[in-house]
């Protein structure tokens, strides 16, 4: 896979669900090829693969730039994962993509753009590039949804992740203004005040 190709595949045929996927940052071709110089006794150390779901929403990019700058380290790769259900243009992906690239170089960065249901299309990326740390963004309850203890189609996406998938799952809420840091919430925490 070239470093900076573009290319769409097909992920099921039942399904019909399609992928575009970019990415920037040195090639694991290139590690391989360190390997096999050197007789394979080069140790190198696994590096993390994050994954956070983005849209066009200000609490996914928000839940982005928070993984990138907290959970990435030199040479893990930041994984943006787009999901459409129409045929959407996968600028957003590739703009957010190049804008990770440019603030944390030392990251290999890959935008996938998916058609395809929300939780299935999480689930089934999660498994088949065995992520490490999935980051999700999360926004503000609603206080109407509040005083009938509902919840929105957002929070229940973020508890279903974080209750259903394997890999360590990450809701991250940015404090609202004139409050820093973040709320986070994991398997075994709810809404944790992280000042950062």
């Amino acid at each position: 896979m070239g470093s900076s190709d573009s290319f769409l595949r097909q992920l099921s045929n039942k399904e019909e669900w399609k992928s575009t996927k970019k990415r920037w940052g040195s090639s694991l071709k290139q590690m391989e090829g360190l390997n096999n110089m050197y007789g394979n006794r080069m140790n190198f150390v696994k590096k993390k693969r994050v994954m956070v779901v983005v849209d066009n929403s200000s609490h996914s990019k928000q839940a982005m730039m928070w993984a990138l700058t907290h959970v990435t380290n030199k040479g893990d790769l930041l994984t943006l994962l787009h999901i459409v259900s129409s045929s959407t243009s996968s600028s957003l992906a590739t703009t957010l993509g190049s804008l990770c690239k440019a603030c944390k170089p030392e990251v290999e960065v890959e935008a996938i753009v998916i058609k395809g249901p929300k939780m299935a299309t999480v689930m089934s990326q999660v498994k088949k590039l065995e992520v490490s740390v999935l980051v999700l963004g999360q926004k503000k309850p609603s206080p109407l949804l509040n005083c009938f203890c509902l919840k929105s189609r957002t929070e229940e996406f973020v508890e279903e992740c974080i209750n259903t998938l394997e890999c360590l799952t990450i809701g991250v809420q940015k404090q609202s203004n004139g409050v820093s840091g973040y709320l986070i919430s994991t398997r075994w925490h709810k809404n944790f005040w992280l000042l950062a």
